[in-house]
């Protein structure tokens, strides 16, 4: 049985993938940046994984974005 990926999880995924390609980065290289696996930051990216607060801080520090911005209205912005 596939499970239908948490509103809230797709939200962060979308946000997370929206910001590694305003840096033109490939998953690869943000997973590298954050210390994680890219099938991981693939499962991130999709909503499919239920990332730990911790995990979610190394990300949104790989990108040079505050975490709130991961959850927020506003988009992510260049750095």
């Amino acid at each position: 049985m596939v499970s239908t990926p948490d509103p809230l999880l797709r939200q962060i995924g979308t946000r997370i993938r929206e910001a590694r390609r305003l840096k033109g980065w490939s998953q690869e290289e943000l997973a590298d940046r954050a210390g994680v696996d890219r099938s991981y930051m693939s499962g991130i990216e999709r909503g499919v994984r239920n990332l730990s607060v911790l995990k979610l801080a190394r990300v949104a520090r790989a990108l040079r974005a505050p975490v709130q911005t991961l959850f927020g209205a506003e988009g992510p912005t260049r750095h």
